[in-house]
């Protein structure tokens, strides 16, 4: 039973400092914001009609 007890621990430690270190990742971390354009090949766009 001890056994059990110390997996447990040692299991949710393990889990604790990987979500925890996911979290101040994600926070701490954040790409800068870029516009991405790109051509996509087959599609054709149609120009606005002129409104008179």
């Amino acid at each position: 039973m001890p056994s059990l007890f110390r997996f447990l621990v040692s299991a949710g430690s393990l889990v604790a400092i990987i979500s925890t270190g996911l979290y101040v990742l994600a926070h701490q971390f954040e790409p800068a914001q870029h516009e991405v354009v790109k051509a996509v090949p087959g599609v054709k766009i149609r120009k606005p009609e002129a409104t008179p």
